[in-house]
């Protein structure tokens, strides 16, 4: 029985680069998912500011006028957001970015290229813990 909207849940998908948003929003709606897109960390920052429900936010690093790591210490200090999952995605897999994404209270980090499938297995497995 498919799910109706009220049952899904919804994230919030932050990358400036359109092919790889609309690649992770049509695996993601595949599944129990709806997602939202935001292109830059402005426009991110905007929506998690909203009273717009989100269960996840996968962000990118490497944006134009916010970086991810920007938004993500932002998002932390909203108080109807400083519990919500974050998956970082990048281009650069240093490690300077996975410790601050760690410090900002980044739930995962991911590499690009990164598989669609696993990324839908890994916020899957999230919601099951």
């Amino acid at each position: 029985m498919p799910q109706t909207d009220r049952t899904r849940r919804t994230v919030l998908v932050a990358d400036d680069e359109p092919y790889i948003g609309r690649i992770i929003q049509l695996k993601l709606e595949d599944g129990p998912y709806q997602v939202l897109l935001a292109h830059d960390g402005e426009e991110a920052l905007e929506l998690l500011r909203s009273d717009q429900p989100f269960d996840l936010v996968l962000l990118d690093i490497m944006m134009p006028r916010l970086s991810g790591l920007d938004v993500l210490r932002e998002l932390r200090r909203l108080p109807h957001r400083g519990e919500t999952p974050v998956i970082m995605l990048t281009a650069k897999g240093q490690e300077a970015d996975r410790e601050n994404a760690s410090r900002y209270g980044a739930t995962d980090f991911l590499t690009k290229p990164f598989s669609p499938k696993k990324l839908l297995a890994r916020i899957d497995q999230l919601f099951q813990e």
